[in-house]
């Protein structure tokens, strides 16, 4: 109690005081806040005007129409509304003409209406009438400049409809002119792990005002960083991501800032999975976010792959990484199907990572990108800190624990509640005690079923060292009641109020799939997919799209990174193949199901309204009327030219009057109702199923007069083909006016550039046809061409030029095939890539013939055109042609040659006449049981192949004694003969026809090719019934080992338990043979002499019969195996080396074994050594040497060991001079001085017992004799003492010999005796032991009793 009250006190103290330091620092605060707040709205004040003034500075914009006026044709009486919309800062003024008249809004209100509203403007006319037609204009004005729109007011035909934008700005010329972009970067496709680049440049170098340019990745603008490089130089701007992962696909933009405000690129970058960890495993998860860190617990949330695998995803695994340790751990056992999951068991202030596998049927699949790392810590200890400023910038840090130090027995946690829920955990969270105290706090948490408040504790032995707990082994359907108590090293606290009753929630379903995917046409290599999102879009992320080409199951993914809208442009595609898509709704409980699939389509670029027509020329004029042409636009939109539409007006006129209410379909018009004498301007428009394009750009003012001069007119409508990388084909059309005498030819001219005005003629001599080939280009420089008329007055008016043209050959270029086809008829076929809906492949020849329908006949098929001749003839010679008849740039041509002609007549008359192709001749095998086949193959026949076969003028075909087999499949043909006879002699001759195939092979089986047939047959027969018993499978042969054996082997087959095998030499059995259970059976002669030549014989016999095999080792085999002996043993002969002696030199070499078979010479600097005193060869079984005796210096040089087989001759040899000649020298001397010693030296010859008894008082007499020269001196030893005559001892020395007598031995005169002998050339010692016994006594066992 007393321990409670004491707690309860400074409990209070501590809450005092803690209110007391709350008071002060409130009202240290309060005066900082005001002092700050008025410095900073002085601050924010000066820095909203300068801000003001920028944004004054950058919103500043010349007047821009948007959206300008539309033309309008209406019937009188109707109403009309004429709107645009305006922009510009500041706000421009706006005012409306008709015909150059201002218009108010008080002027005829009850016809006209103006209204102005946020930028746009409305004029209504109300009930039409004439009057109100005409050009309709407005005009906005600012302080920057002035901009005009216009359009014209049709009503009832009276005047064709007109519209036009002029836009003039007031800008103070600039000194260099702004950079805006050049080379951008396409959509782009990446890998997972490799380098993303892209770059931009731009048309000018920066300004200064603009070098500020950014890049934004979805709309979040980018920084460099360790992975990103940004670089900006004065012309260009690039991005490097270095290791991409699929959290960097999406939009890139890059932003470049201009005069009148910002202009963007951006273009979408694809990243695909990387290779699968496992075959058919799923592709990696991707943003992976970490969340509600705690001291050992954190929440992981992620989302699912794109790509499956082989199979559907089945969950996730999750791994930690601890950044000290760098090993990668895995967090759960149990797969996690949802995509997220609570993370407990992590250790205090410890810096993680974390990443996601998916899993599928397969296995694991790559892990996702590792998060950033995570510190895990205590989230409320900035809570638990208070920082106390005192005077001169000091401060004071109050932390809770030193206020709460007092705190033994903690107090419990409060708000026990659930945070997350699934349907397999719930993570429980809670609040601290408050005070917590000073010590370090853990949790225990306790449950209970609801109602029956028994309380187990849940947390088990593990440590909860933060708020939060999570509950696995939950049961369903089952509520939980949870209470928590605080832990500290004084105790435990009491428990928590109980938590509301928690029980598992329900699985979290798949999002459900989208509906209506439909794709449109956008480019030649994307469409524009767009989809209905599911009505219940809650828990969707995004969209995963798949493609697959029409007729195939290969579903590809399109995207790695959910798509949050319903639209999305498809690049990458292939131009003219059909595909179709899938989406799939992406959530955190998975992917939904595939969506239906979408309609095929065909990628092509979508269809628009044709480009302007160009190079309006003027080709006859006759004083009223006019005849024009112009070039087609370059672009048809996607949908053929249906017709042109000509406007025109006088010099004098500023409208434009419609010519033609029809649509011309050629490009040739003649504009009648002229004034002679007037000028007149002419623009065209194409128009297509989609509608009218732009108008072309005017044509110069043509003077209505008639033409009279003699020079011929302007060629029109030229074309150029079959552009090579080093020629060019143009054609262009006869000029309509002639002059006063008919053309006589053509010239071309070139110019190099695109504006070049440098023109050079091409042909020297002007050509007669309509075309010409223009060769020697270089490769990538660009042309213009044009075309002159020539008659007898000269040159007439040049043409209008081509647009410019580039050599170069493009990718996929294809030629004109020429060739006969299976029916063996001439055939010349062209194919292209770039076949689209009304293209239709047009065959010429010279460029101007129609092809004659009588003489070949065109197909076409898909992508490829074939122009097949019915009998080609010399008529038929030519230049053909072919082109795309909207695609004139695809083109190409063949010029058909007399030897092209005669090659394919030859070829076509095979293909006409064709012969069975013959693979394998006549053939005659011989089988192991003596039956002999004919046969021969040829390619593969049908069913209704013939068979004719012959022997001797007469057709034979199956009997029973010779089979005939006919597989027409294969093309085998086979006759087998189970005996051959005499009458089968003779010439076989098998006839083949198989249709408008046919052939004929003959084999002439007669005389010796038949006697050897059946020589064989015969020998193989009786062969094989000698194999119906015990036989030998290999006959007796013999081998020669490393080691110099011979082995003789042979292998018997068919045995049984009765065979036998025995060997015999010269009629003697063998019994050292060695027969083992798989039937090979060996003799083994380790040493081979003359001894072992002889007929050796190896019988094999049992009831069922016997066989025999021999083998004569005689005269020429034994020599062969003396050879090979002789061989290995050469062969293994080592280096020549030199041994010294005490006698000269020896010269040796080693080897295996040594047979006298193997003849052996030695060589001296080129000669051979004969016998003599001083040089002696010898040998043994595993040594040759020679021995050089006394050697001088005359031995100096190189000796050679010749070894001779019998078939080749093996050297060996040494260079016996210099240092080697003088280090053996030297050796041979002193062994030789050592030798002398020895012989010299003094040494007992005949020496003394080891061990000599005698009894005492008798006497001993030791004798020993030695040697030497000069003659040894010879002592005496007792004990290692000399022994000299006195007393009892008695020395007698003679030449060599000494005696040693002891008269009257006693028992002292024991001991050990030695006599020794010495001279200058060395010395000997020789010991006897002398052992004295008394009488009575045995003498030692091992000693000479004297």
């Amino acid at each position: 109690m007393d321990e409670v009250r004491e707690r309860e006190k400074w409990t209070l103290f501590g809450n005092e005081a803690e209110k007391v330091e709350i008071d002060v620092l409130r009202n240290q605060q309060l005066i900082r806040t005001r002092l700050d707040r008025m410095t900073l709205r002085q601050e924010l004040k000066k820095k909203q005007m300068v801000h003001m003034k920028y944004l004054e500075d950058l919103s500043m914009k010349t007047p821009d129409f948007p959206i300008p006026l539309r033309p309008h044709t209406v019937w009188e009486g109707m109403a009309v509304k004429l709107s645009c919309t305006v922009q510009g800062s500041p706000v421009p003024k706006l005012t409306w003409y008709k015909d150059g008249i201002p218009l108010s809004k008080t002027l005829q209100p009850w016809r006209y209406n103006l209204v102005q509203t946020f930028g746009l403007s409305t004029l209504e006319i109300r009930r039409c009438c004439a009057e109100d037609a005409g050009e309709y204009k407005v005009v906005a004005k600012s302080s920057l400049g002035e901009a005009t729109t216009f359009a014209t007011l049709h009503i009832n035909r009276y005047e064709g409809p007109q519209a036009g934008l002029e836009v003039s700005r007031m800008l103070t010329p600039a000194l260099q002119q702004e950079a805006l972009f050049g080379a951008t970067f396409a959509p782009t496709f990446a890998k997972e792990g490799e380098t993303l680049t892209l770059r931009c440049s731009f048309t000018d170098p920066l300004l200064p005002f603009q070098q500020d340019v950014t890049w934004f990745r979805d709309g979040v603008q980018l920084k460099p960083s360790s992975h990103l490089e940004l670089q900006t130089a004065l012309t260009s701007s690039s991005l490097c991501l270095r290791g991409v992962h699929k959290e960097h696909e999406g939009l890139y933009k890059v932003r470049l800032r201009t005069c009148e405000g910002y202009t963007e690129h951006s273009a979408y970058v694809f990243v695909k999975d990387a290779p699968a960890a496992v075959l058919g495993g799923p592709g990696s998860p991707l943003h992976v976010e970490v969340s509600d860190v705690n001291r050992d617990y954190v929440f992981l949330r992620w989302q699912p792959p794109s790509a499956d695998g082989a199979y559907p995803v089945q969950g996730y695994f999750i791994e930690r990484c601890n950044i000290g340790v760098g090993e990668w751990v895995r967090c759960n056992k149990v797969v996690q199907k949802p995509c997220y999951y609570p993370v407990m068991g992590l250790s205090d202030a410890t810096m993680y990572q974390f990443r996601v596998c998916a899993v599928n049927q397969a296995g694991v699949g790559r892990p996702s990108k590792a998060t950033e790392a995570v510190l895990t810590s205590d989230p409320n200890e900035p809570s638990r800190t208070m920082v106390v400023k005192v005077d001169r910038g000091r401060e004071i840090i109050i932390t809770k624990d030193q206020l709460e130090s007092q705190i033994r027995v903690p107090f419990p946690p409060t708000g026990v509640r659930v945070c997350e829920l699934s349907d397999t955990y719930a993570v429980l969270c809670w609040d601290e005690p408050e005070p917590r105290g000073k010590e370090l706090l853990t949790f225990n948490v306790e449950r209970s079923i609801e109602g029956k408040n028994r309380w187990h504790l849940a947390s088990l032995d593990m440590v909860v060292s933060s708020p939060r707990f999570i509950a696995f082994d939950l049961e369903k359907g089952v509520s939980y009641n949870f209470r928590v108590r605080s832990v500290n090293k004084y105790g435990l606290s009491d428990p928590s109020e109980p938590s509301a009753p928690v029980s598992l929630g329900k699985a979290e379903a798949s999002p459900p799939a989208p509906k209506g995917v439909q794709a449109t046409r956008d480019t030649d290599s994307s469409v524009l997919l767009q989809w209905a999102e599911p009505k219940d879009k809650q828990g969707i992320m995004g969209y995963y799209l798949y493609y697959s080409e029409v007729g195939k199951t290969d579903w590809r993914t399109i995207n790695n990174k959910p798509l949050t809208g319903n639209r999305f442009i498809v690049h990458g595609l292939t131009r003219g193949k059909q595909y179709e898509f899938l989406v799939k709704s992406v959530g955190r409980a998975g992917n939904s199901k595939y969506s239906e699939e979408s309609e095929p389509i065909l990628v092509k670029s979508a269809i628009y309204v044709p480009c302007p027509p160009s190079a309006i020329a003027l080709l006859h004029c006759s004083g009223s009327e006019m005849l024009l042409s112009w070039r087609a636009p370059s672009r048809d939109g996607g949908s053929p030219v249906r017709g042109y539409y000509l406007d025109r007006r006088a010099k004098a006129q500023s409208t434009w009057r419609e010519d033609n209410v029809k649509p011309v379909t050629e490009r040739l018009y003649r504009v009648s109702n002229l004034l002679e004498g007037q000028y007149y301007q002419f623009r065209v428009f194409a128009a297509n199923i989609v509608g009218i394009g732009k108008p072309s750009k005017p044509s110069e003012f043509f003077l209505c007069e008639e033409w009279t001069m003699p020079e011929p007119g302007c060629p029109y409508d030229l074309e150029v083909r079959e552009i090579r990388k080093n020629s060019l084909v143009v054609l262009w059309a006869e000029p309509m006016y002639q002059g006063q005498s008919e053309i006589s030819g053509y010239i071309v001219e070139l110019s190099e550039g695109a504006e070049s005005e440098a023109w050079r003629p091409v042909n020297e001599e002007p050509t007669l046809e309509t075309h010409l080939k223009v060769s020697g280009l270089t490769s990538g420089q660009t042309y213009r061409l044009r075309v002159s008329a020539v008659n007898e007055a000269g040159v007439g008016m040049a043409s209008l030029p081509t647009e410019p043209i580039t050599a170069q050959t493009k990718p996929g270029t294809k030629e004109v095939e020429i060739g006969v086809d299976n029916d063996g008829f001439i055939f010349m076929a062209f194919e292209t890539d770039v076949m689209d809906e009304g293209n239709e492949f047009v065959w010429s020849k010279n460029y101007s013939e129609a092809i004659d329908a009588s003489r070949a006949r065109l197909e076409t098929k898909n992508n490829r055109s074939i122009l097949t001749f019915n009998e080609a003839t010399e008529e038929d010679l030519g230049l053909y042609t072919v082109v795309l008849s909207e695609h004139s740039e695809v083109s190409s041509s063949y010029n058909f040659t007399a030897e092209d002609l005669e090659r394919l007549r030859e070829l076509a008359w095979h293909i006409r006449n064709p012969l069975i192709e013959l693979k394998s001749g006549w053939n005659v095998d011989v089988s192991e049981e003596g039956n002999v086949r004919l046969w021969l193959q040829t390619e593969p026949l049908s069913n209704d192949a013939e068979l004719h076969l012959i022997l001797n003028d007469r057709e034979i075909s199956s009997t029973p004694a010779r089979k005939v087999n006919f597989d027409k499949a294969s093309g085998l043909l086979e006759i087998l003969f189970e005996q051959l006879t005499r009458d089968d002699e003779g010439s076989y001759t098998a006839q083949l026809r198989d249709g408008r195939a046919k052939n004929q092979f003959t084999l002439v089986l007669v005389d010796k090719k038949f006697q050897q047939t059946l020589a064989k047959s015969q020998a193989n027969r009786r062969n094989w019934k000698r194999k119906a018993g015990p036989h030998f499978e290999k006959f007796l042969s013999w081998v020669v080992t490393q080691d110099c054996e011979m082995i003789m082997t042979c292998k018997v087959t068919n045995l049984n338990k009765d065979s036998k095998v025995t060997w015999y030499k010269d009629g003697v059995e063998l019994k050292q043979a060695v027969t083992e259970p798989s039937g090979l059976s060996t003799l083994t002669i380790p040493q081979v002499t003359k001894g072992e030549a002889g007929v050796y014989r190896v019988v094999v016999t049992d009831s069922r019969g016997e066989d025999e095999s021999v083998l004569e080792l005689l005269d020429e085999e034994f020599d062969r195996v003396m050879q090979a002996l002789s061989k290995l043993c050469a062969l293994s002969a080592g280096e020549l080396r030199v041994q010294s002696t005490a006698d000269g030199f020896k010269l040796y070499c080693s080897m295996k074994y040594y047979l006298s078979y193997l003849q052996t010479s030695w060589h001296f600097k080129n000669r051979r050594i004969d016998l003599d005193e001083r040089m002696k060869p010898g040998s043994s079984m595993l040594k040759l040497w020679i021995e050089i005796f006394h050697p001088t210096e005359s031995d100096k040089g190189k000796y050679v060991l010749e070894m001779f087989d019998g078939k080749e001759t093996h050297t060996r040899s040494l260079d016996l001079s210099g240092r080697a000649f003088d280090d053996a020298l030297l050796e041979y001397q002193r062994l030789k001085q050592v030798a002398v010693a020895e012989r010299n030296r003094a040494r007992v010859t005949k020496g003394l017992p080891d061990v000599v008894a005698i009894m005492e008082s008798k006497s001993l007499c030791l004798t020993c004799f030695c040697d030497g020269d000069p003659a040894p001196e010879m002592f005496w030893l007792k004990n290692d003492r000399e022994v000299v005559t006195r007393d009892q001892y008695h020395i007698a020395k003679e030449h060599k010999c000494t005696t040693l007598t002891i008269s009257t031995v006693t028992m002292e005169d024991s001991g050990n005796y030695s006599v020794f002998v010495r001279n200058q050339h060395g010395s000997e010692t020789v010991n006897v032991t002398v052992s004295v016994y008394k009488r009575g006594e045995k003498p030692p066992a091992d000693a000479v009793e004297l």
